[in-house]
This record gives C-alpha cells, structure tokens and sequence, in this order.
C-alpha cells in the first residue's frame, strides 16, 4: 500500500502542475480525492491491514491528500491569475485616447417662454393649475354659457370622443375657470397652461394642436382696469417695456364685455408682412370680464364679486420672444432649428 501511495502522489503532483486549464484542474481533484477517487478507493483496503500498520498507512494516506488539496489550491491560485492577466491584457484601455464628446440637450424655446410666463404670474400672486386634456363638454361649452348651436361646437371644430358630443379633447383651457371657482374659495388667482385641440389648418401662425394659457381672477371691485393693467404688464415683461399693445371689442361667451390684444408684429414693426399677414399687428390673447351668467352657475354672487379670465396662446408669444415668423417651425424638432436656442 505504501507504494501505492506514494505513485498516486507523485502522479498526482505531476498531473496538477501541468494543468492549463480550471476545468482539467476539478477533474484531476475528481480523479484523486473525489468519492469513487484512487486515494478514497485505497483507503477503502485500510480494514484488511494489521493494527500495527493500520495508523501508519492512515497518517501517510492523510499526508497523501493534504499534498494533493494544497498542490490543486496553489494550481488553481495560479490559473486565476493567469486568466485575470490574460483579461487585462485583452481589455486594455488607453486612456490617452479623447473621449466622445456628449451632446447636451437644452430647454425648448416654447417652453423657456411659458417658464418666463409662470414667473411672472406667480410674482404677481397667480397659483399655477393643471387640468384634463379630455374634457366634458359641460365645462368646455356648457358652463362657460357657449349654447348649443355655437359654431365651436360644431364637429367640423372640435375633435369630438364620443357620438353623443358629451366627451371631447378640450379646445381652450377655459374649462379650468369652471373647476377653479366651483373647488376654489375666494378670492381666486389662478393661471392654467396646457395642450388644446382645434380642427385648425396648419398655416404660419395656426396648427391643430397647441398651447393655451388661461388665467382668472375673482374678487370683490375687479374692474376692466384692472385686466388692462395685468395684461400690458405681463406682455412688457415678455417684450420689453416699449412693446406696443392695443385692445379691440369682441365677443366671448363667457366674458362680458369681451376684447381681444394685440400686440404690434415684431417682425416689420407695423407696416405689415407675412408674418401679421399685412395687419401690422399679431393678436396674442382674447379677454373679458367674466360673464354674470358664469359666476352664478359655479355659486358666486355677481352683485358682490366681478373677475376677469384670459387666453393667450404660447406658440404665438413664442414666436415674438424669438422673432420667429413660422409655427411650424417650434413643432417640427428640426435640430437645426432648434439649436439656435
């Protein structure tokens, strides 16, 4: 047996040394020390010696397998370290090489305008509301006093969801004047920006989808004055304090009475262009002071509170903040374009 012994570890040292690879390295320590192994298979005839030498053939049997686990430990050491140089070597990295450049992205410039909007609202007391853009067309007409036989909702205008035109994508933010006084207690001074849907033709200065700001104010002694004066001071902190602005009557359902401002086209100055389409002057918002009718519906008192609401449209302030004579061109994401911004 002793002989035995000593070839299954010189065998085995041999076997281990030369071992290139983890996989041959688990076999060999299956080979010899495993369950159905040579040296487990050898100390299985350990019964059959006498007592004297049954110790003695164990004590070398265990030196045998103590030689064989370390030289498979100290093999294993080395491939690990064989296979990490190997991988360094093969994942080089040469950090002289220039890195590549990242592309940093910036706000939209429509975006920016409406940031700069709701700035100087807040500055002036106004809270920011935000509101379905899937609407019911009791808030979208109904209650904003726009009867039935409106031509705005006609289908030939509004995308209408529903046959019964009871459910609709909501063609001004005005609806969020009906929601802030019937949920808001007074005074109210809110402002409310967002999408809206009209079956508009896309053109220099109209597009089917675009961006309304609605705002509302309601408490006790508002007067036209005091829209004027909210509005002129609103558009010269967005243009400039010489920016020329005019009012003109007109007529909205829920406000009474109604105007709608203009301000003088930044693009010719008055004489008249494309961009004005020859007027001289871009309309930028309609207004009003907000109808009796609208108040007593949503449980105000007319004779003891007024208000005034407006909308203005974003793209179009966009377009003067910018001078930018097409629409189109804030909704096409031509890069282009955009990076001048």
């Amino acid at each position: 047996m002793k002989e035995q012994l000593e070839a299954i570890h010189k065998s085995a040292l041999e076997s281990v040394s030369e071992t290139k690879a983890a996989t041959d390295l688990e076999a060999l320590r299956v080979k010899y020390l495993g369950k159905k192994g040579e040296l487990t298979g050898l100390l299985k005839q350990m019964g059959g010696l006498s007592a004297e030498l049954r110790p003695i053939m164990g004590q070398m049997a265990n030196d045998v397998r103590a030689a064989v686990e370390k030289a498979i430990d100290e093999q294993s050491a080395i491939l690990e370290r064989r296979a990490m140089e190997q991988r360094l070597a093969s994942e080089t990295l040469d950090v002289t090489i220039p890195g590549k450049k990242l592309r940093m992205g910036h706000k939209h410039p429509m975006y920016s305008v409406l940031d700069e909007i709701k700035d100087i609202f807040i500055g002036m007391g106004f809270e920011i509301l935000d509101g379905p853009e899937v609407e019911l067309a009791d808030y979208n007409f109904t209650k904003l006093n726009t009867p039935d036989d409106h031509p705005a909702r006609e289908w030939s205008d509004t995308f209408y969801l529903t046959e019964d035109s009871n459910v609709l994508l909501r063609t001004q933010t005005s609806s969020m004047q009906i929601r802030a006084m019937e949920t808001r207690s007074l005074p109210i001074r809110v402002m409310s920006p967002g999408r809206v849907y009209r079956k508009d033709e896309v053109d220099a200065t109209h597009s089917p989808m675009f961006h309304q700001i609605e705002g509302l104010v309601v408490d006790q002694g508002i007067t036209m004055g005091d829209l004027k004066g909210t509005l002129n001071a609103v558009i010269r902190k967005i243009y400039g304090e010489n920016t020329v602005t005019r009012f003109r009557p007109h007529h909205f359902p829920f406000t009474e009475p109604s105007c709608e401002m203009d301000i003088q086209c930044h693009k010719c100055g008055g004489v008249g262009c494309p961009t004005c389409k020859g007027e001289g002057w871009i309309e930028v918002l309609g207004a009003g002071m907000v109808h009796p009718k609208v108040l007593r519906g949503c449980g105000i008192d007319p004779d003891v509170y007024s208000g005034f609401a407006f909308g203005m449209g974003l793209e179009r302030l966009a377009l003067g903040q910018y001078k930018i004579s097409d629409m189109r061109l804030i909704f096409e994401n031509d890069v282009r374009f955009l990076e001048q911004f």
